[in-house]
């Protein structure tokens, strides 16, 4: 195992070390391994927060800040963070106004969210509401999910609930929008090669020099199918196809993401990303946004994802609107 760690034990704590000393903008709660926007809580604001197992930067620390989300809480390598730790961020960011859950359909992250709400509801009285995103058409149920996995619909909900709620829209407002986003977006994703959890030491599974995953999950997760190595080309049918059946996009202007697991070139994002617009025009899909790069990774895994959200006016609006986090920034 290489990696650019010094101990396996420390690895999420000496992260987010680098983070406070990286961004003192944010402020970074060792102890309980949480990043907070600076400034947080801001009075009658909507908090929003999100987290999930370390593993996946950005997604979620990086997406702290101005326009997106409040704070983001870490746990373990690919390991949902504990009630405890949700908890204190929902204390953290509660301003009087609420707070929202974006929480990834993982069978941990579902149930410890659940029950920080019902502590922070318990001692505080602050009114918490979640939404589950569940956007991955490659499984219904998986190793760690039932029902479908939460997967990079997670990125361009985080910032357009987080524009809402920086606009000052109220709970149910911002509640509405984040379940909206949710239902109108969908993903799939493949893998070149596994990755390697620090703790294991050794590859979550193992793929032939010729082989390729189709329908991975962020953790390694089996896919629907392993095949032969194929071009960018094929690869990107692969990936829109499976989405276009699940969901009728022709409707309404479409928000693209071709992502990176962690260990794809960004030219090669570029090249399937080219692909994947010619497909999603010749299915008479409207592209009005893009992003590309590594948004929602895997470790060091070799893959890509490509997540398509039928959007409307208002939601664009929300995606322009000024953002300033580690991971995302424009207009600011």
């Amino acid at each position: 195992m290489k990696k650019l760690i010094n101990d396996v034990e420390n690895v999420v704590l000496d992260s987010l070390t680098g983070v406070a000393a990286a961004h003192p903008e944010l402020r970074v709660d060792l102890e309980n391994r949480i990043v907070f926007r600076g400034g947080t809580p801001r009075a009658g604001k909507v908090g929003v927060i999100s987290g999930g197992g370390s593993g996946h930067e950005p997604l979620h620390g990086g997406y702290v800040g101005t326009g997106m989300l409040d704070a983001a809480i870490a746990g373990e390598v690919f390991t949902s963070p504990t009630p405890d730790q949700i908890l204190e961020a929902t204390r953290g960011v509660d301003a009087g106004a609420g707070v929202l859950h974006i929480v990834k359909n993982y069978t941990g992250d579902v149930m410890n969210f659940e029950m920080a709400a019902e502590l922070a509801a318990a001692e505080t009285g602050v009114r918490v509401e979640a939404v589950i995103v569940d956007d991955d058409v490659a499984v219904q149920d998986s190793l760690y999910t039932a029902g479908r996995r939460g997967v990079g619909l997670t990125v361009l909900l985080e910032k357009i609930v987080g524009a809402a709620a920086e606009e000052g829209l109220d709970l149910d407002a911002v509640t509405a929008l984040a379940k909206e986003v949710n239902a109108r977006g969908r993903s799939m994703g493949m893998a070149l090669t596994s990755c390697t959890v620090p703790a294991a030491g050794q590859p979550t599974f193992e793929l032939g020099e010729d082989e390729m995953e189709l329908g991975i999950g962020i953790h390694g997760e089996p896919g629907r199918k392993r095949v032969p190595l194929a071009s960018a080309a094929a690869v990107a049918k692969d990936l829109v196809e499976p989405i276009l059946a699940d969901l009728d996009f022709t409707s309404g202007p479409a928000i693209v993401m071709v992502n990176g697991m962690g260990g794809t070139p960004q030219l090669e994002l570029y090249i399937l990303y080219s692909e994947v617009a010619k497909l999603l025009k010749e299915a008479g899909v409207t592209v009005a946004r893009n992003l590309v790069g590594n948004y929602i990774t895997s470790l060091e895994m070799a893959g890509a994802s490509v997540t398509i959200l039928r959007a409307d006016e208002e939601m664009l609006r929300l995606w322009d609107a000024p953002v300033n986090t580690p991971g995302l920034r424009w207009g600011a």
